[in-house]
């Protein structure tokens, strides 16, 4: 049996976390981050795929190579949720679940940040639990996919 592989998409500034206004996406960074999605996976007997890209194009490629080589999406689209709906419209052509993820609750902040075209595509969504809202991620990935053989 292969081990599943997901797709851990950071959209733009996440490569800024630690240094870009700590006091809302805490002082850890996109190294730490990765770190924690390794191990995670690890434990859990699945495999990850972690990228970061601020260029809109480039994660809208990534979803797309996910249809063919990941068994579920975990994206951060961070700035791009409330913008793209080309984000939204690849991610809809996936068959493979995904799941959101914003550090920050989206929902406590400026009222433009409330809307996010991704959610409209995503089968779930997780915010506002800081690095731990990755690892729940994760986890409930790994449990649809084992509900799913």
């Amino acid at each position: 049996m292969t081990t599943p592989l997901i797709f851990v998409l950071n959209g733009p500034n996440l490569n800024l976390l630690g240094t870009r206004e700590p006091e809302v996406y805490g002082t850890g960074t996109l190294d730490d981050l990765e770190t924690l999605c390794a191990e995670t996976a690890e434990g859990l007997g699945i495999a990850v795929d972690i990228r970061q890209s601020n260029i809109e194009g480039e994660l809208i490629t990534w979803v797309h190579e996910a249809r063919a080589h990941a068994a579920g999406l975990i994206i951060n689209p961070a700035g791009y949720s409330h913008t793209s709906i080309a984000l939204m419209d690849a991610i809809l052509a996936l068959d493979i679940p995904v799941i959101e993820v914003h550090l920050s609750n989206i929902h406590k902040r400026e009222s433009f940040r409330h809307q996010s075209y991704v959610s409209r595509a995503a089968d779930g969504v997780i915010c506002g639990l800081g690095f731990a809202g990755y690892r729940l991620a994760l986890i409930a990935l790994s449990d649809i996919l084992e509900e799913d053989q």
